[in-house]
């Protein structure tokens, strides 16, 4: 792509003032391509400034940063999305961990976040970026290049010792190695009684393995490390890699949280003091494993991966503290335990399952001697399910039909077995069409018809195609229906998925405790995991419409699942497909990106800017300026109608740096209350992967008052440190489903590997009438739109479908 200079020079003129304009303006400022497109190449040799490329060896899951709530992918210029026990592959959702203010993803922002949600961004994930140290027999040498990293947010994580099952090193011969090894170990000892010595006062003499603990649970409950780490695979060759925090346990959608009982906590507290584990993880630790949660843990210590932020190493150490020398890789407490962290790790990544071999090949990363009989021993105690999936068309009675064989946790399963079910359900109701002829016209017309005759009916388009389903609203409740629309954020012609789950939106329930309603129109369907979704489809009363209308190329879900990728994937329902295109240069750019192209666009109305930048610091002062000064000038558009989105949270240009900037200039204070003051863009997650715009009203002591899109909310103050962030910058998970007038799009230079296809198309797509990019990313760019796709994702779902398809669309 090229630029065109006589264009150049039209556009450089401010519309409304001919006087130079301030550094930043879109179309003015000194470095930037205006209407000519997102290509680095489009800015001259006088304008675009040296060192746009993306810097080598820069910092780096929500979040994975949070995850979770949320789960974005990293920002990292360390060559991968991050570094997992299992592989190159943490990313976040935001989708942990999504979407959420932590990037529980998870999960996710999805998160990522779950969480995937992921996800962190550049620098904040270089505590966990060494290796582990390998040790001689026994292995119990300390990691190596974990110890006193600290990444750009400056959150530390003391070394963690290495698991169980770590490997002699070849240069040392076998007396060696012992010797090595029994030094190691008595200096842990001496260090560790040293440690018991004193009294441990709120975590501030803690050291060693609860150190490490207590520094990871509080990186993950301040937003600065994502509480999961996703893979997609098990690496090709064995090596030891830092461990990843595991996430929370899943919940049901909308189910809360049960607290723990006083006398509950106390039991696990001192099951903790006997590892040397911190007190702080005893209520979460309660809460996770539920009844009797001190005997469980004294008796399987690694049950403490259930608890967030812990990893297996540290758990492999606490192990070792409570069951002594008998504490070894190959425990089937242990294998047990792995294998469902590896697994819950998954499902905040998207997977709800995950193949056999890859299951297998994780676990050898952790030190599991036989992992094959390790996962069937796990199979056969019932703490994961089994699943063999026919690969192929049917084959004839004397040939065996070829299977995968996956293996996923029973709440995934369970899910997505009933919406397999609840669909098929749906989809059989109708056996011959409605008259709905009269009321087939306009925009909608042709989902109107195919809606008349079908219970159950997919419509998939861009931003301009959403007006079809709002048609096909407008039509049904014309004829007398009782039709509702849900979507993923607030709009102003329906409810949000979550709030018609809750009861608190929406046409209520039934006797039956099914919607009372004769159509159900979902957008925004690609946000739905399998848990949402399976709530949402059992609540849909026989011989009631469902229609699940999205766009395709969007990130996909915070949790678990590719709920709407795979039903059309199944193709056991109609499927209209919009003909409506994107209107004007916007439209035109984010079209071309869903197809694998960054096109050069004609924007005379200065729609598209490029503003090329040379490192993280210069891309946060032109977004300042940006938002504060230059698009409020040039398009009256005012600087809380901006928004800005970048990868991840952490790093010099992430959400965290982003709107610490924003807000010094936007809406200056000391923000006494968790650093918010009155007047404050916020981002509030009351769960993974719903991120919904807030702003800050007042504070007191029952907490921090929202006013969520007119409504309002008090986030308790325990809870505003996980649940609540800033608001001005966010990242594309968080964003997807809402567009504002005008966005920025900031790429730092160590963005580059978390950008993909469907991270551009979210985040350009975001933009109603001018976008900015600020672009630091020189070719990885255009080179992620033409080639990096979508992570897939192991679901079941699909074929679900397609054998209930092939029995007459009936469940059993």
């Amino acid at each position: 792509m090229s630029t065109d200079r006589q264009a150049e020079a039209a556009a450089a003129e401010e519309p409304a003032a001919p006087q130079p304009a301030a550094d930043g303006e879109p179309g003015t400022a000194p470095g930037e391509a205006p209407a000519s497109g997102v290509d680095p190449a489009a800015a001259g040799p006088q304008e675009r400034p040296e060192g746009g490329a993306p810097e080598a060896g820069t910092d780096p899951h929500g979040e994975a940063d949070d995850g979770g709530p949320g789960a974005e992918p990293p920002v990292s210029g360390r060559g991968g999305r991050g570094e997992g026990p299992a592989g190159p592959g943490p990313e976040v959702d935001e989708q942990a961990t999504a979407d959420a203010p932590q990037g529980t993803g998870g999960a996710g922002e999805q998160a990522d976040e779950a969480g995937a949600e992921g996800t962190g961004g550049a620098g904040e994930h270089v505590g966990e970026a060494g290796a582990e140290g390998t040790g001689g027999a026994g292995g119990h040498a300390p990691e190596a290049g974990v110890e006193g990293a600290e990444g750009a947010d400056g959150v530390v994580l003391a070394g963690a010792e290495a698991g169980p099952g770590a490997q002699t090193q070849p240069a040392l011969s076998e007396a060696q190695a012992e010797l090595a090894a029994q030094k190691v170990e008595r200096e842990r000892i001496a260090r560790r009684k040293a440690e018991r010595e004193g009294p441990v006062e709120a975590g501030a003499k803690l050291s060693g393995t609860a150190a490490d603990l207590l520094a990871a649970v509080r990186a993950v409950e301040s937003g600065a490390k994502p509480p999961a780490v996703y893979f997609d695979e098990a690496p090709a060759a064995p090596r030891r890699a830092a461990p990843a925090p595991p996430p929370p346990p899943r919940r049901t959608a909308g189910a809360p949280a049960a607290a723990p009982s006083a006398d509950a906590v106390d039991g696990v507290r001192a099951v903790l003091a006997r590892g040397g584990a911190p007190e702080a993880l005893a209520a979460p630790a309660a809460a996770a494993l539920g009844d009797d949660a001190a005997g469980r843990l004294a008796e399987n210590p690694w049950l403490l991966l259930s608890v967030p932020a812990v990893r297996p190493t540290q758990a492999d150490g606490f192990a070792r503290a409570v069951l002594g020398p008998g504490a070894g890789p190959g425990d089937e407490r242990r294998t047990a335990a792995l294998v469902g962290w590896l697994l819950v790790q998954a499902g905040l990544k998207g997977h709800t399952a995950l193949e056999a071999p890859v299951l297998e090949k994780a676990l050898v990363q952790y030190g599991v001697p036989e992992p094959a009989e390790a996962l069937e021993q796990a199979i056969a105690e019932g703490s994961v399910l089994v699943f063999h999936e026919p690969l192929g068309p049917p084959v004839g009675e004397d040939e065996e039909q070829p299977v995968r064989i996956l293996v996923g946790l029973e709440g995934s399963a369970m899910a997505e077995e009933s919406l397999a079910d609840g669909l098929a359900r749906i989809a059989s109701t109708f056996d011959a069409p409605a008259d709905w002829d009269e009321a087939a016209t306009g925009p909608g017309a042709e989902l109107i018809r195919v809606v008349a005759g079908h219970g159950l009916v997919t419509h998939t388009g861009g931003e301009a195609a959403r007006a079809e389903p709002l048609a096909l609203l407008s039509a049904a409740r014309e004829l007398g229906l009782r039709a509702c629309l849900a979507a993923h954020v607030p709009s102003a012609e329906g409810v949000t998925v979550a709030g018609l789950l809750a009861g608190a939106e929406g046409p209520g329930r039934d006797a039956d405790g099914q919607f009372a309603a004769d159509l159900l129109i979902v957008l925004d369907a690609p946000q739905l995991d399998v848990e949402t979704a399976a709530a949402l489809v059992e609540s849909v009363p026989d011989g009631a419409r469902l229609v699940l209308s999205g766009d395709p190329g969007v990130l996909g879900s915070a949790g678990a699942g590719r709920v709407f990728a795979d039903l059309l994937a199944a193709r056991t329902c109609p499927q209209v497909v919009s003909r409506v295109p994107d209107p004007g240069p916007l439209g035109e750019l984010v079209s071309g990106v869903g197809i694998g192209e960054l096109n050069q666009v004609e924007a005379p109305g200065k729609e598209v800017v490029i503003v090329p930048v040379r490192d993280a610091g210069e891309a946060v002062h032109r977004a300042v300026q940006l938002v504060a000064e230059s698009v409020p000038r040039a398009f009256g558009i005012p600087a809380d109608s901006v928004q800005v989105i970048t990868p991840g949270h952490g790093g010099p240009a992430g959400t965290r740096a982003l709107n610490a900037a924003l807000k010094e200039r936007l809406n200056p204070g000391p923000g006494r209350f968790g650093g918010f003051d009155p007047g404050d863009r916020a981002v509030h997650v009351p769960s993974p992967g719903r991120a919904l715009p807030a702003r800050v009203v007042s504070a007191d002591a029952e907490g921090l008052h929202l006013d969520r899109a007119g409504e309002r909310v008090v986030v308790p103050k325990e809870l505003v440190e996980s649940q609540v962030r800033h608001g001005w910058a966010v990242t594309a998970h968080q964003a997807v489903g809402a567009r504002w007038p005008a966005v920025v799009v900031v790429l730092p230079g160590d963005a580059a590997q978390a950008l993909s296809r469907d991270w551009v198309y979210t985040a350009f797509g975001r933009a109603e009438r001018h976008l900015s990019v600020v672009h630091g990313v020189d070719q990885a760019l255009p080179r992620a739109v033409a080639e990096v796709l979508p992570k897939p994702r192991t679901t079941r779902l699909t074929g679900l479908l397609s054998a209930l398809a092939a029995t007459g669309g009936q469940p059993e």
